[in-house]
């Protein structure tokens, strides 16, 4: 924070006075020697070859002086952005000593009892609370600071990456190896910290969505059109919603020993799930099996396969998650594009709230799944169209979560005529020979064009195959 960042300036100076020397010595250059073999005392093809490659080093001067200049606005960009930048941490910086804290010069922020009086001081180290509100204040003061300094850091790799581009040969026909770039481009990117934050997005998936929605929607657009397949693949359209079950459902694990009841109606239990496989009841066979298994390892759900099979969970998504959000969405979208100048790409990421659904009572996904947690997340992306008129689409994924568990008191019927009741699966998993867990899956990416006036219509592929256990459409390998 200390750093002189006038000396940016400075050296922007140096290089706009390089640039016009450049301009100089192209000038005289073009008017003593360019035209030499023009001239007519020397003709023939030496006269030719001597003018093609004097034609070659004026250019390669002009673009000197062109790649000074692209420097010079770089280096004068780098100094207004970086003072702003940096003034902003030490805004946070003030704001957080004003609120009580103490900040070190490493940036570590802890509540300062150095502000408190004698009597606020032990009142404090008796009091478990405020210690921990304390500590909680401390910890947000924490991340806004990171936060301001990170975007430092954001933006001194757009510095680099922005004088990288300035001196790049853009032209590798030019008759020069590595020469001066004669065509230098200014960055597509709202500043030189979106720059640096576009080229560093986060190796762990779980950060990525996060990372995702703190960038400007033109740079997400950038973006898209750049890299869209391998950032959807990266997780930008991962839902924010952090589910967990509500349901304790049978209780603690594994915290009985088994009788041989219990054994004799895990075999029972075994041979329901496989019946059930050969008569069509695939899904909830599958995770009859990875009950009985007891690994209590997340199983993947086949969410395209569900949109398939049930009318009721496609109408859920059609009319909970997409009619209902749709009009703000695409204002929103359009907020963004007119912000931006209403000619270039935007993209502004999208959730619908969780809904609770049920799929169709006495089917293969209710027998399976019954009730569960749905969203949709994704993007709105506005495009400049060729009719003048901007072209608004909906890319989403749908979520679905669940916890495989059985509910005290109740009964389910699995065939004809064969009813077990909920208290006796459930037992399994307390004696240890089952085990509940979580079920969770998304989507493949539906599009919806927000342009017009069509509802809104989920129209997933068909699955093909019937979805037995050797099926690959019904997870992973270890899952089954």
């Amino acid at each position: 924070m200390s750093t002189d960042l006038s000396r940016l300036t400075a050296c922007a100076g140096k290089w706009e006075e390089m640039a016009a020397k450049f301009r100089t010595l192209a000038e005289q250059y073009e008017k003593e020697i360019h035209g030499v073999p023009l001239g007519e005392v020397w003709i023939g093809v030496s006269a030719q070859a001597a003018n093609d490659r004097f034609t070659v080093t004026l250019r390669e001067l002009q673009g000197a002086q062109k790649e000074a200049k692209a420097v010079a606005a770089v280096l004068r960009d780098a100094h207004t952005q970086l003072a702003e930048l940096c003034n902003r941490v030490k805004a946070v910086r003030a704001d957080a000593v004003k609120a009580g804290m103490y900040v070190s010069d490493q940036g570590t922020v802890s509540f300062d009892t150095a502000q408190l009086t004698q009597a606020e001081r032990t009142a404090f180290a008796h009091d478990p609370d405020l210690q921990q509100a304390a500590r909680a204040q401390a910890n947000q003061w924490t991340e806004k600071l990171l936060r301001a300094v990170r975007a430092v850091t954001d933006a001194d790799d757009g510095i680099r990456m922005a004088l990288d581009a300035a001196v790049l040969d853009a032209d590798p026909m030019d008759g020069t190896f590595n020469g001066f770039n004669r065509n230098p481009r200014t960055s597509p990117y709202p500043s030189l910290e979106e720059a640096g934050k576009a080229a560093n997005m986060p190796k762990d998936r779980k950060d990525v969505p996060a990372w995702w929605r703190s960038l400007d929607p033109v740079t997400r657009g950038i973006l898209l059109q750049e890299r869209g397949d391998e950032l959807r693949a990266a997780g930008i359209m991962d839902p924010r919603y952090q589910w967990h079950s509500a349901d304790p459902g049978s209780g603690p694990f594994n915290v009985e020993d088994p009788t041989p009841r219990d054994v004799q109606f895990h075999a029972l239990a075994l041979g329901l799930a496989t019946v059930g496989d050969i008569t069509g009841e695939t899904a909830a066979s599958r995770n009859m099996l990875h009950y009985l298994r007891g690994t209590g390892e997340t199983l993947d759900l086949d969410v395209d396969r569900m949109l398939h099979d049930d009318a009721a969970f496609r109408s859920d998504i059609e009319e909970v998650h997409i009619a209902r959000n749709q009009d703000e969405w695409h204002m929103k979208a359009l907020a963004e594009f007119e912000k931006a100048g209403g000619d270039k790409p935007v993209a502004i990421p999208v959730e619908s709230h969780q809904y609770g659904g049920t799929f169709t009572k006495d089917t293969d996904w209710y027998h399976a799944v019954g009730s569960s947690q749905q969203t949709i997340s994704g993007m709105v992306t506005v495009r400049p169209g060729e009719d003048g008129k901007p072209h608004v689409s909906l890319d989403y994924q749908v979520n679905v979560w669940d916890r495989y568990n059985w509910d005290k008191g109740k009964d389910t019927p699995f065939l004809e005529g064969i009813v077990i009741k909920d208290d006796d699966l459930g037992h399994l998993h307390t004696v240890g020979i089952a085990q509940e867990f979580d079920m969770r899956g998304s989507s493949s990416t539906f599009t919806h064009d927000l342009s017009g006036d069509a509802s809104p219509t989920v129209k997933p592929a068909d699955p093909g195959r019937s979805g037995g256990r050797g099926d690959v459409s019904r997870g992973d390998e270890e899952n089954r």
